[in-house]
């Protein structure tokens, strides 16, 4: 476990790694933050797959591990406030009233 728990280790740095290096815009919150998100979801991930395989597929315990690390990662992504994007196709304003329906009488 203690060669696998290295392995689960370096994908979640890794993974962190690369989603700050290929999308840096997306990920506005501080690096430490989405390298620790990548980091315990890999050991996380990883730890329940181990046991899960009761040990016996310690390819499958990695793969699951970079699996449950980059969805863990991707849940820190805002593509709403990346630089380029402008958010004005949201939150349109109202007018009063207007999102009530009247019956007619």
């Amino acid at each position: 476990m203690l060669v696998e728990s290295i392995a689960f280790v370096l994908v979640g740095l890794v993974t962190g790694g690369a989603a700050l290096l290929a999308l840096p815009s997306y990920f506005r919150a501080a690096r430490a933050l989405t390298l620790g998100t990548a980091l315990a979801g890999a050991l996380l991930g990883g730890a329940v797959a181990h046991f899960c395989a009761d040990g016996r597929y310690p390819a499958v315990a990695v793969a699951a591990s970079a699996l449950a690390s980059g969805v863990l990662t991707s849940l820190l992504a805002r593509p709403d406030l990346a630089a380029g994007r402008a958010p004005a196709h949201r939150h349109h304003p109202h007018r009063a009233g207007a999102h009530r329906r009247h019956r007619p009488a």
